[in-house]
Parts: C-alpha cells; structure tokens; sequence
C-alpha cells in the first residue's frame, strides 16, 4: 500500500531546512516520519490477526528497509529519487501478509493495515507536522551551536 502526498505551504519549514546539510535534513525527516509513523504501526498491530504464530503481529514495524521481494516490487512502481526520503510501514518480510489482508479463493479477508491507515491518516498528518517542525528546529539549533563552537575555536 503506498501513498504518494503533496504538501504545500511549508514555505517557513524549508527556510530552517535550508540551513541544514542535506544529510541532517534527511535525518531530521526520517526520524520525524519514524515518530508520527509509529501510532499506526500500533494500530496494524491491534488489527491484525492473532493465530498460533504471533509472526505477523510482530513483524509490523515502522521502517526505511524493505524486505527483498517487497524491493523488488518497490522500484517497478517508483522512480529512485536520491533526495527523497521514505518510511515504511507493514509487515515485514511475511509472505502472507498481503493474503490475510485480502483473502484467498478459500479464506476470507482480514483487512488489518487499511483500516488501521484510514482511522489514522489525518492524526498522522498532524503528528507529522508537529514532529517535522520540532525535529527541524532541533537540528538547525545543534548545526548552529556547532558552528559558533567552531568560531569561537578559530
């Protein structure tokens, strides 16, 4: 399940985004998608099907990485933009995953993800422009203590 959304009028966000190194900005990015990401993991894991083995439950987890068989799948449907970041959120490298969430000729679905991501999708949002803007300023204030630190040495 992949969502692409386009969000306008962060015009102030990418002012203090532009005074990070790239590879800060994609940390503060990735640790603010990994924080308002982590509800609806937990959501996933009230919803999903509990059966003798606990594997899908405990495979869902909130992620950069994707298992070899979804990276597959991944790169057919999404051009590789180097500045971009992503998170991921599902389980992980089960097979079955997918089959419980939409049945099969013989058994019946059990939707657990989207139920979870359409409960959570506009709570995410404003987790996610909360933790942006706060994750943002954490890292403009450390790069500019760092660079008074390194004036006051010189």
């Amino acid at each position: 399940m992949s969502v692409t959304m386009k969000l306008t009028g962060f015009s102030e966000l990418e002012r203090e985004l532009d005074k990070l190194s790239r590879a800060a900005g994609k940390g503060a990015l990735r640790r603010s998608l990994r924080k308002a990401a982590e509800p609806l993991a937990e959501k996933m894991r009230v919803n999903a099907p509990r059966d003798d083995s606990p594997d899908l439950v405990e495979s869902i987890a909130v992620s950069t990485k994707l298992s070899k068989r979804q990276r597959g799948l991944h790169r057919k449907t999404v051009r590789d933009d180097k500045a971009s970041v992503e998170m991921f959120v599902g389980a992980g490298p089960l097979p079955e995953a997918h089959l419980q969430e939409f049945g099969t000729i013989h058994h019946p679905p059990q939707p657990w993800a989207r139920p979870a991501w359409d409960s959570d999708r506009a709570a995410m949002l404003d987790r996610l422009r909360v933790e942006l803007w706060a994750e943002v300023s954490k890292s403009v204030a450390r790069a500019e203590a760092r660079a008074a630190k390194r004036a006051a040495r010189s």
